[in-house]
Order: structure tokens, then sequence, then C-alpha cells
């Protein structure tokens, strides 16, 4: 389980480093992807996207 939350966590964090590449392709951008200010700052949090990329990996690796 804990593997797992481990894995979530990483793939939200690549996901919003790699977020103006992917903007292009609506990720990001998606029902579920969170958006909001904090103290001034603004703070993204794609969680529907992650999922949506850890589903891809998973198949790919799981045809190879």
């Amino acid at each position: 389980m804990l593997k797992w939350v481990v894995v979530v966590v990483l793939m939200v964090l690549v996901t919003g480093l790699f977020r103006p590449g992917l903007t292009r392709l609506r990720f990001g951008h998606l029902p579920g992807d969170l958006h909001f200010r904090l103290f001034g700052r603004p703070f993204h949090l794609p969680f529907t996207s992650t999922i949506l990329l850890s589903l891809l990996a998973w198949a790919i690796l799981r045809v190879l």
C-alpha cells in the first residue's frame, strides 16, 4: 500500500513539473485536477491527469 502512495505522490510531482508541455494535450485541466491560490501563490494538483498517466504507463509496461 505504501508503495502505491509513493508512486502516486511522485506522479503528481512529475506531472506538475511537466505541466507547461502537457497543457496542449489538456492534461492538468481535467475534472478532478485542483487549481487554487494559497497566500498569493498558485498551486496545481493534477490528480486526474496523474491517474490517467499512471494507467497509460501501466498499460505500456503490461504490454512489454
